[in-house]
C-alpha cells in the first residue's frame, strides 16, 4: 500500500508539472501574437526598443526589478514620466493595451515578455491580472 501512495503522489507531481509547462506554453504562443500586434511596433520584434524613445525589454533589469502588479497595471493602464532601464533614462509614454485585449491576453504577454529577450520571470496568471489591473 506504502508503494502505491509514493507511486500515486510522484504520478500527481509529473502531471502537474506536465500541466504548467503546458499553461506555459499555451500563454507564450498567445502572449506572442498580442506583443506581435500591438507591442512590437514600439519595443520592437527583438525587444531591443526603439533608441532613446522607447526603451528595451531585452534583459530588461526594469522587469526585473519592478514588481508584477505594477507591470500589470502599466500595461493595462499605460505609463508615462521617466523611467531607467538598463542605466539608460526614457522620459515618454506608453499607450494603454487596447481594452479588446482580455485578462487572459494580459495574462499572456506579461508572461511572454517576462520570458523572452533573455528575460527570466514568473508565469503570469489571470488571476493575477485580474487582482492587479485596477489604477
Amino acid at each position: 500500500m506504502n508503494r502505491f501512495m509514493v507511486f500515486a503522489v510522484i504520478a500527481l507531481v509529473f502531471a502537474a508539472q506536465a500541466s504548467m509547462a503546458n499553461d506555459k506554453a499555451k500563454l507564450m504562443a498567445r502572449g506572442q501574437q498580442v506583443y506581435t500586434e500591438y507591442c512590437k511596433t514600439c519595443h520592437q520584434a527583438n525587444g531591443q526598443g526603439l533608441g532613446a524613445v522607447y526603451p528595451p525589454l531585452a534583459k530588461s533589469d526594469y522587469l526585473k526589478n519592478t514588481p508584477m502588479p505594477q507591470i500589470i497595471k502599466e500595461i493595462v493602464n499605460g505609463k508615462s514620466g521617466k523611467i531607467k532601464v538598463n542605466g539608460k533614462e526614457y522620459n515618454g509614454v506608453m499607450a494603454p493595451l487596447p481594452k479588446k485585449y482580455t485578462d487572459e491576453d494580459i495574462a499572456s504577454v506579461v508572461t511572454y515578455v517576462y520570458n523572452s529577450f533573455g528575460n527570466s520571470g514568473p508565469i503570469v496568471t489571470v488571476a493575477d491580472v485580474k487582482k492587479h489591473k485596477k489604477k
